[in-house]
């Protein structure tokens, strides 16, 4: 594996341990039950676990399909993948900082929820969806083309529960929320 790809194992590492530890916080403060982003980061850490073992398989020669997972996306594309899969872990871990207390299932009944538009909320409503798709996006084009596959497996997921949440929030702040609908895009800013 090329350095590139260990440095993308290394941030869906940081991601899924920042996500544990957050979690846990959310839990022991706020007293939330299993959250189903924890259960969506560990899958997402079990994949990155399973494209390595795949690949040093490969490096042992162990596995008879080498040319599919040893693929070597050379310097410039595994920078490019590097650098597109920190952005998307950067994009989670701060949008996830940002909402503070009001992450998690336990705040959609609770009357003193805020509306959180700052920091990368700013820009975009999901900012957690979307960086979680672009480290996939960046991780299929520096590590594995493996990784095209919870990606296209999480997209219309993603998609799906950003519309939910969006009608549950146009629900708690019918005209905040639709303003701020009109002046943000949905995943990624100039994307969706």
């Amino acid at each position: 594996m090329t350095v590139y790809g260990w440095l993308i194992f290394t941030l869906w590492v940081t991601l899924v341990a920042y996500w544990t530890v957050s979690a846990g916080a959310a839990k022991r403060t706020g007293g939330c039950s299993w959250i189903w982003w924890r259960e969506i980061a560990v899958r997402l850490g079990f994949f990155a676990v399973v494209v390595l073992l795949l690949r040093l398989a490969v490096l042992g020669h162990a596995s008879p399909d080498a040319p599919l997972y040893a693929r070597n996306p050379g310097r410039l594309l595994g920078l490019v993948g590097l650098v597109v899969c920190g952005l998307g872990v950067g994009l989670a871990i701060l949008a996830r900082a940002c909402l503070g207390p009001n992450w998690g299932t336990q705040v959609w009944n609770e009357e003193h929820r805020e509306l959180v538009t700052s920091g990368p909320y700013a820009l975009v409503r999901h900012p957690i969806y979307g960086g979680m798709l672009l480290a996939m996006l960046g991780s299929a084009i520096g590590q594995s083309l493996l990784w095209l596959l919870p990606l296209t497996v999480y997209a219309p997921h993603f998609i799906r529960s950003a519309r939910l949440e969006e009608r549950l929030l146009s629900e708690q702040f019918p005209e905040r929320y639709r303003a701020y609908m009109k002046r943000t895009w949905m995943l990624l800013p100039f994307v969706l």
